[in-house]
């Protein structure tokens, strides 16, 4: 079935048997592609035949479908123009694994973080109505997204201007961990009456053998079944609020779906539908683990185990050496915003439950939150990753660093992280961060600096930021490591023709680039940042004025990072004849693939970085 289906025009063609036959080839082909590839399984299974539905009813070339977080457009995509690109999604210039304008007028707003659906689809449906245009405005959003205080700001707004915006509630009881919230429990009263929907499967079965009148009375009773809905449980929260509530409703009944989405087609108000979805439909072991296939790296289908064994990542050491820490000071707490496994803190909160606190998709409560902590006298850890640091910055700035409270900002997913591409890159946070005052920023170049960075944190009684990358220590194993102190980075080797500064995890590339310069008699000086802020000028100085030439690397965009600390350094001391290079990353917006892909591309190699140097110093030297 999937072979005939090129448009959502041929779509609308298909008949509700036919529909379900191509929600299974579907299924089977997203299974397939993402097995090899990796990435969104089980939030992309979960929405297959709800998708088809919803492109059956509306016109995404001319309607606007807004999916929030958008990982789970894949079956959108297929739809929409890219069916053969799918399997390619998520690979270095190759269609993305969320929705892009530039990919398709049916990606009608870019998307990646969550929670933001219900906000653009409000400003689009204005836009219409100012512009006299009669198209529809849905936004897809999960029950986890809807904690985010923006989805909820957005949908008290609609209700109050009465807007005609259509929101399709996607309840399948996940985040990516599961749901823990206020808003879920609410939620869960509602689900507890899924049997006024989830039940028309079975009877719908038994009654459609009725000959002659069985289908009139499946139709009669789920108009008997709504109209009691309605009656047992009137004013529920969303109609308080202003919206037209329909549901809840099972999510993989493309009939039902359809004759529901019709009638929300038809009413000129806020409408938000209720729907039931199981996250990882159709693949079991999916189904039971629907938090380990959220995302994954590429698998055996018939396990479901990854092809590749995973090794000890930055995150695991993280969550190790925090239960250490806890088991000495009863003061550590941790926090995560539905991220509870993806920081590492699985392990904390089974053996600390009462000092683990999961606040939902909720960034900003969750560094509020930790401020209240701190300033009682705990000493609160608060991993997040770092593209989604960026949605809780006035609390940092307000609530944290204004009041210099003790509060452990950890940083993961720090630089670049590959195929989720330009939402989930790292690259400003050293820039963002290290304008803020009171705020310590230290960056650790492999697992023991970070256990010791973690150590130092507990006993400085200011905020404190820590940033580590996705994945391991990489391939260069550094020795040397000399204790912790205050401002005080880390020289790794002593030369005299050129000094190399890194911060992170560029320190193991600056070590190998140095070993390499080596043979060709070249002596670099190796200095390990370690501290962004407060910055140690006097080793750095030192170690310019000796080699006249310094070369920066980091994983940050190049605007207000490492390599403008330096420069500022160098003008504010008025040294002259100072060769200076900073590589990291442009003022742009970087796309996906793979890390070593996207490196080489922005000249942050180390082949590059070696080949600058041995030309520049060559150049220098007039030879």
């Amino acid at each position: 079935m999937l072979e005939s289906i090129n448009s959502t025009k041929d779509l609308k063609k298909l008949t509700i048997k036919e529909k379900e036959i191509l929600a299974e080839d579907i299924r089977k082909y997203i299974l397939e592609v993402v097995s090899k590839n990796g990435g969104h399984l089980a939030s992309n299974l979960g929405v297959v035949d709800l998708t088809l539905a919803l492109e059956s009813v509306f016109d995404p070339e001319v309607d606007k479908i807004i999916w929030d977080v958008g990982h789970q457009a894949y079956t959108h995509k297929i739809l929409n123009g890219r069916k053969e690109e799918l399997k390619n999604i998520r690979k270095f210039n190759c269609i993305a694994g969320f929705p892009k304008t530039k990919e398709s007028k049916t990606d009608s707003f870019n998307t990646g973080h969550s929670s933001t659906s219900i906000s653009a689809a409000m400003g689009m449906a204005k836009a219409r109505d100012l512009k006299q245009e009669k198209h529809s405005v849905i936004a897809v959003i999960g029950d986890g997204a809807l904690t985010g205080g923006m989805a909820l700001e957005a949908l008290n707004h609609i209700g109050c201007t009465k807007t005609n915006v259509i929101v399709i509630l996607n309840d399948n009881e996940m985040s990516i961990s599961k749901n823990i919230s206020g808003l879920n429990m609410f939620l869960s009263k509602l689900r507890a009456r899924k049997s006024y929907t989830m039940s028309n499967i079975k009877v719908r079965k038994v009654l459609e053998k009725i000959p002659f009148i069985g289908k009139i009375i499946v139709k009669t009773i789920r108009r008997l079944k709504r109209g009691i809905k309605q009656l047992i449980i009137p004013k529920m929260y969303f109609e308080d609020i202003g919206f037209k509530y329909l549901g809840p409703i099972n999510g993989h009944d493309i009939e039902d779906l359809e004759s529901i989405l019709k009638k929300a087609k038809e009413l000129d108000e806020p409408v938000l539908i209720h729907v039931l979805t199981k996250k990882g439909k159709g693949y079991e072991i999916a189904e039971n683990k629907p938090d380990k296939f959220h995302a994954t790296s590429p698998f055996d289908i018939k396990t479901g185990k990854p092809l590749k064994e995973k090794t000890k990542d930055y995150s695991k050491c993280f969550g190790d050496k925090l239960i250490e820490l806890a088991s000495k000071n009863d003061r550590i707490v941790a926090i995560t915003a539905a991220m509870k496994d993806g920081t590492g803190l699985g392990e904390f909160a089974s053996k600390y439950p009462d000092r683990f606190f999961d606040v939902g998709i909720a960034e900003q409560h969750a560094l509020t939150f930790a401020a209240g902590l701190a300033i009682e006298g705990m000493i609160p850890f608060v991993p997040i990753y770092s593209s989604f640091y960026q949605r809780a910055y006035d609390q940092i700035i307000h609530d944290i660093c204004m009041q210099d409270l003790h509060v452990i900002m950890c940083i993961d997913r720090a630089g670049i992280v590959g195929a989720d591409g330009e939402t989930h890159h790292g690259i400003f946070d050293l820039s963002f961060f290290k304008i803020i005052p009171n705020v310590v920023i230290m960056a650790p170049k492999n697992f023991k600096e970070l256990e010791k960075m973690m150590e130092f944190a507990v006993k400085i009684r200011k905020p404190v930021v820590i940033r580590y990358p996705r994945g391991g220590e990489g391939n260069e194993k550094i020795k040397k490591s000399y204790p912790i102190i205050f401002r005080k980075s880390e020289i790794l080797s002593f030369g005299s023709d050129v000094t190399i500064l890194a911060i992170g995890n560029q320190v193991n590339k600056a070590v190998s680039i140095s070993k390499k310069l080596k043979l060709n008699n070249i002596n670099a000086e190796v200095i390990n940042a370690r501290f962004l802020k407060p910055f140690d000028e006097y080793t750095v100085l030192k170690s310019i004025k000796k080699t006249k030439t310094i070369i920066t690397i980091e994983d940050n965009t190049l605007v207000g990072g490492l390599g403008s600390e330096i420069k500022e350094l160098i003008a504010n001391k008025n040294l002259n004849n100072i060769t200076i290079k900073s590589f990291g990353y442009p003022d742009v917006f970087v796309e996906h693939g793979s890390v070593d892909e996207i490196e080489k591309k922005y000249g942050l190699d180390e082949e590059s970085i070696l080949n600058y140097i041995k030309s520049t110093l060559k150049n220098k030297n007039g030879e």
